[in-house]
């Protein structure tokens, strides 16, 4: 199907385009489409109660929230133990797995509620303020029925209907946001904060399985021994490596908090808040290849090699322009967001921008390896990411506090990115370059380096940050697509 024809199908019956599979490139693009409006509004509106949530509290109270989340994000992957990644890639490989759901959902409760009693536990250790501590236990309970739908969405994205991930996400965002922001109105705290986080995640878990129940699959509790075993067998990498990516994506935040940096977890998470926002597209398109290329690779080799070469060049494409652009219109980004108050934010927004970017280029290498059923080297990889960073955190953060944090973050995956590659292409079928993804990267850099030469015009540079960030991805997007037809015609 080619994008003539999706386009056509669109317009001629778009209820079987937007929910039947019809193609390849149909659903992807349809998945795209579904995941794409679910995290558009989610993260919109979560952002947008984030923004407020940092302007009315303050820095100090903002850090006490994001220290207690980052303390509970550590042991939220034990709460899944890798078995939703897992789940997804089975059942979409062969349908009749599906009978082995009812167990792997059972497994996941008592998961959950091993998980949370590790946090309540773990934070009489890690802090001595009573409000803290409480805050931390609010919000173990909501990451625990947070996490507990990426279950339900695993099987969603194994049968690539993401229609149904996508509405019960954008009802949950809702639910969240509107309690975050009745309680800052009308009684605003921190602890009031995550009680709002807890209770609208609640009512939104219990949508989502009512609807699972009655018009998806029923779900009934099934302790099968064998079944857990046989799942864990093949997560147990995955989890692990969670472990470790969880270290080095929370441990900064933690230590920061742990050695009485409140003010500085504040800045630095409001960075990294915006750093999530640039990461939407990384993972909306990886959502909708990974079942894909779990199926390709079944199917044939080649046609999977195929795919993800399609997939790591979209990924170079949005890249390249988002780094520099950031690290152009970091001081600008940050006082719109947050306001002059935020301003040592800035530097290490730049530094979180690089890092930014080589997420999206890592993305296509690690599906890679879960895919052709390489786990075991996901964790390697993760584990020596978390050694570095926990390593490079103890040397730059007492002394560079929120700016050392960024900096071991940005090396951490540096590296990661670097074992990536070197997994990819000797454990998987991934084994030549194509010269397309070169042309691509050039194309890009040269394409953002006149992006940002424009952006420093001081009749562009004036402007709101909003009107900039627009015309700076027109003028990107369209010299890139010249430079690419003209390159086309060369080689031609």
């Amino acid at each position: 199907m080619n994008i003539k024809n999706v386009i056509k199908n669109i317009f001629s019956n778009p209820t079987s385009f937007f929910f039947r599979n019809l193609g390849t490139k149909q659903i992807i693009a349809k998945n795209t489409f579904w995941l794409a409006t679910a995290e558009a509004i989610t993260r919109f509106l979560k952002f947008f109660l984030i923004i407020y949530v940092a302007r009315i509290l303050g820095a100090t109270e903002y850090g006490k929230f994001t220290f207690a989340l980052a303390f509970v994000a550590l042991f939220a992957v034990f709460s899944d133990l890798g078995i939703s990644t897992i789940t997804t890639r089975e059942l979409a490989k062969n349908k009749s797995k599906e009978k082995d759901f009812s167990a792997i959902f059972s497994l996941k409760l008592l998961l959950a509620i091993g998980t949370l009693t590790i946090i309540c536990l773990g934070s009489f250790f890690i802090t001595l303020e009573p409000e803290i501590r409480s805050i931390i236990w609010v919000l173990g309970i909501y990451i625990v029925i947070s996490g507990f739908s990426e279950i339900i969405y695993a099987f969603f994205r194994a049968r690539q209907k993401m229609e149904y991930e996508a509405w019960t996400k954008i009802i949950q965002a809702l639910a969240v946001t509107g309690a975050g922001f009745f309680v800052l109105f009308n009684l605003p705290s921190v602890k009031n904060l995550s009680f709002a986080y807890l209770i609208a995640s609640s009512v939104a878990l219990i949508f989502i399985l009512i609807f699972f129940n009655f018009k998806v699959s029923r779900l009934h509790f099934s302790f099968n021994r064998q079944i857990w075993k046989n799942i864990l067998s093949l997560s147990w990498p995955l989890a692990l490596a969670g472990v470790f990516g969880t270290v080095y994506n929370s441990i900064d935040s933690v230590m920061m908090g742990y050695w009485g940096q409140i003010t500085q977890v504040g800045w630095y998470n409001a960075a990294y808040k915006i750093i999530g926002v640039t990461l939407i597209p990384a993972g909306l398109i990886g959502t909708s290849f990974f079942p894909l290329l779990s199926k390709r690779l079944k199917e044939s080799k080649q046609e999977f090699q195929k795919i993800w070469h399609y997939y790591l060049e979209i990924m170079i494409f949005l890249a390249v322009p988002i780094v520099a652009g950031g690290v152009a219109l970091a001081p600008k980004i940050i006082n719109f967001v947050y306001g002059p108050k935020y301003s040592p934010a800035t530097l290490a927004f730049q530094i979180l921008i690089i890092m930014a970017g080589l997420i999206f280029l890592l993305i296509p290498f690690s599906q890679a390896l879960v895919v052709s059923n390489q786990q075991k080297k996901l964790f390697l990889i993760t584990m020596s990411g978390a050694i570095v960073n926990m390593f490079l955190n103890f040397i730059l953060i007492p002394k560079y506090s929120l700016y050392g944090a960024a900096v071991a973050t940005l090396i951490t995956y540096f590296l990661v990115f670097l074992l990536y590659i070197g997994f990819t292409l000797r454990f998987t079928p991934i084994k030549r370059c194509n010269p397309k993804l070169i042309y691509t990267f050039l194309l890009a850099i040269i394409s953002s380096t006149l992006m940002c030469l424009v952006i420093f015009f001081s009749v562009i540079y004036n402007l709101h940050v909003v009107y900039i960030v627009l015309l700076a991805s027109l003028f990107y997007f369209f010299s890139f697509f010249i430079f690419q037809k003209v390159l086309n015609y060369f080689i031609k």
